[in-house]
């Protein structure tokens, strides 16, 4: 009776739960919830292993139109805030050997054309590292839009893209005998969840 009445409890916090989720596209403005998200990286490191890492500190809207594809997103990121787990490494990747972040503190992007539907779409703009501004395109995803319980909407989405670190003057790097320690190409992955400002009372 007693394991009738536990499952007869979490089949219902279940579907309390799903209440509040929607899996269908919901327009508006929202911010970053950095507490919620993650800007990631990995690359490459003596040709048979890669090295991951992600950044701490950035912000971030999105702008979801009516119309998906009018849709925009904008994000700022600190160089400060990398960590890789290795406090002597993160320092090497802060310096001017590569992201230079006493003199390039951030790194943006700035969309341009979204491309598909929420469920599959591209998500082409500016990239902007050190200086140097380059088209990048991001495969994506959109995950759902959620109510918390509290009031506050929320939406989700994932999205992946590829880069050679070269292009923005990115270009350290030694060899040794089966090739370079750090690789050409770094992937950038994104987890962001986002919240609708709170209404103005």
């Amino acid at each position: 009776m007693r394991m009738l009445s536990l499952v007869t409890l979490a089949a219902s916090a279940a579907i309390s739960l799903s209440a509040f989720a929607d899996a269908k596209y919901k327009a508006g403005n929202y911010n970053i919830d950095p507490m919620h998200s993650k800007v990631g990286f990995e690359i490459p490191h003596l040709v048979i292993s890669s090295v991951e890492g992600h950044f701490k500190d950035f912000e971030g809207k999105l702008d979801l139109n009516d119309k998906f594809d009018k849709s925009s997103v904008k994000a700022t990121v600190k160089i400060d805030s990398i960590d890789t787990g290795v406090g002597k490494r993160d320092d090497h990747l802060k310096s001017p050997d590569f992201f230079d972040a006493k003199k390039f503190p951030t790194m943006t992007f700035s969309s341009s054309k979204i491309e598909g539907t929420p469920e599959s779409f591209k998500m082409t703009g500016d990239l902007t590292i050190k200086g140097i501004i380059k088209k990048v395109t991001f495969d994506s995803k959109y995950l759902g839009s959620v109510n918390d319980g509290m009031g506050n909407d929320k939406v989700a989405f994932t999205a992946t893209t590829t880069i050679k670190r070269a292009d923005f003057g990115l270009t350290w790097n030694k060899a040794i005998e089966a090739g370079p320690v750090v690789g050409d190409t770094l992937t950038i992955s994104l987890k962001i969840e986002a919240a609708k400002p709170a209404a103005k009372k």
